[in-house]
């Protein structure tokens, strides 16, 4: 059943050498026996960034639960889900789990609703667009630093095709056949999601893997967290018709099959009209009594309350040049923040060794410094982004 050897990414493929393409040469030991997607993926998951995807909201925020989805959870089940989908039919699997694993990377605390804040922040103050595919983008390029054999903190230095792979993944899309795109655009080109398709058959899979992990585990934990009632449950009973199976394996094992046998190189990844039809109707339900429950807009009210008060502490700070400086000297009012800060601040601005990690933002200008903000921002865990709100509003 694997229709797709031929065009899967290996050496075989014309468009090989670009996607194994890495912004410098990555350093090597001698006798090291890993593949270009196997760097990737180790890269990945020894990073800090990935760590705190344990502590960032999927849907629901729920700390004091170990069984509800967590971010950390949703990219390994992506990297599952992708995994059998590329090896049934014949696909680079080293490839998917890479890029499943780090596809996440730029989301922000709060989920969905973390990112909606830093866009109207990212928006008001330097009139830019924050989505998470391209922060996770700028994640890997820029932000994420792993020491290396030399003993320096370095950025991630990705291949082009996991690159790719991260910020065109966005699965929040009703994608009914899906082909990779031929030409290797720059993918700073990138103005919104979903503006292009994938540059691999591999990134196509993750994509869909992506909607196949939210949409059932998101209707799993909502059953879970009793946050729909019986006549919801019964609703989505008829929707889904597996009667007394209806839990996330099944509804995961019948859309991995389903793409299976209706996918051939020709006519591009796709499910049966039948599934298609059904992951509508899911959505719509998920998007009447999930995404827009009342319990969950009351989290969305407290998150953007969280997210505004950092922002707004930081920024007030300000003073060109100086802004370290006064943040030193004003460290005693907000200790934890301002440490922390600063140290991130001094990473990314000061004049830093070549081919280590790169000078991001100028002080001299505001607008560098409320990225700076935003992108530290971006960076946190919904546990220490509500510590942080609370020591800004205790005394």
């Amino acid at each position: 059943m694997k229709k797709f050897e031929n065009v899967a990414a290996n050496e075989k493929n014309p468009k090989w050498e670009q996607m194994i393409k890495r912004e410098s040469p990555l350093g090597k030991k001698s006798g090291d026996i890993r593949t270009e997607f196997e760097r990737d993926y180790t890269r990945v998951i020894y990073s800090t960034a990935y760590r705190r995807l344990k502590h960032k909201t999927q849907i629901y925020f729920s700390p004091a639960s170990d069984h509800i989805c967590t971010r950390i959870e949703h990219v390994n089940h992506v990297e599952s889900i992708s995994y059998t989908i590329a090896n049934t039919l014949g696909l680079n699997t080293e490839l998917t789990k890479a890029i499943a694993i780090s596809h996440d990377l730029g989301h922000s605390p709060f989920g969905h609703q973390g990112e909606h804040v830093l866009n109207e922040i990212c928006t008001r103050e330097i009139g830019e667009n924050f989505w998470h595919e391209k922060n996770g983008l700028n994640a890997v390029d820029n932000l994420i630093l792993l020491e290396n054999h030399d003993g320096y903190r370095r950025n991630l230095n990705l291949t082009y095709a996991v690159r790719d792979g991260i910020i065109s993944h966005c699965g929040e899309v009703n994608d009914k056949v899906l082909f990779p795109r031929e030409e290797a655009i720059q993918l700073s080109d990138y103005t919104k999601p979903n503006e292009y398709k994938p540059y691999t058959w591999e990134a196509c899979v993750v994509k869909l893997s992506d909607r196949i992990s939210y949409i059932g585990r998101d209707l799993e934990d909502s059953i879970s967290v009793q946050i729909l009632n019986k006549k919801q449950i019964d609703e989505l009973d008829k929707i889904l018709n597996l009667g007394k199976n209806m839990n996330n394996t099944n509804i995961i094992s019948t859309l991995i099959r389903d793409l299976c046998e209706n996918s051939s190189p020709e006519e591009g990844l796709k499910f049966s009209k039948e599934k298609v039809e059904l992951l509508d109707k899911m959505n719509q339900f998920c998007i009447k009594n999930i995404y827009t429950n009342e319990k969950v807009e009351s989290a969305n009210r407290y998150f953007k309350l969280v997210l505004e008060e950092i922002f707004r502490t930081l920024y007030n700070r300000y003073d060109e040049e100086n802004t370290i400086i006064r943040l030193k000297q004003e460290q005693n009012i907000y200790p934890r923040l301002i440490e922390g800060f600063i140290m991130w601040l001094e990473t990314y601005t000061k004049n830093c060794r070549q081919g280590i990690n790169k000078k991001l933002f100028d002080l001299k200008s505001k607008k560098d410094y409320a990225r700076a903000i935003i992108y530290y921002i971006s960076g946190m865990t919904d546990k220490y982004a509500i510590d942080i709100y609370n020591e800004i509003i205790s005394f």
